[in-house]
């Protein structure tokens, strides 16, 4: 049953993950703890464009998505100032200089770790 009580209730996460049925577990424990689901999307070009015509308040992206990185749609949410994480077994030193600070949740994570992180970049 979703949390409506939760101070991000109503929000609408993008979600970006190439694994299917990872993809279709995030989004179930995301609906049930209130958000609003965009996608899942699975491919970079694909996840750009949902990411310009869809309205949604913050994003999570897997790093890797079938071999093709996701930091260019990273940099197009930077331009925009929409919030957003990676998840990722990608350690910080992985990623470009500049995307090192973005919040990360390690790949295999615990769903309520996931929640938590994602609560903490719409709050703060």
């Amino acid at each position: 049953m979703p949390d409506d009580s939760a101070p991000h209730a109503r929000r609408r996460v993008l979600v970006v993950e190439d694994e299917v049925l990872l993809a279709l577990s995030l989004e179930d424990h995301l609906r049930d703890h209130g958000w609003l689901v965009v996608g899942p999307y699975h491919d970079l070009n694909t996840a750009r464009s949902a990411a310009a015509a869809e309205a949604f308040d913050c994003a999570i992206l897997d790093v890797n998505l079938n071999g093709e990185m996701v930091f260019p749609l990273a940099e197009d949410l930077l331009g925009r100032a929409v919030p957003f994480l990676f998840v990722t077994g990608y350690a910080a030193f992985n990623l470009p200089e500049h995307l090192r600070a973005v919040p990360r949740v390690a790949k295999p994570y615990e769903g309520l770790v996931l929640i938590e992180a994602l609560g903490a970049i719409v709050s703060g």
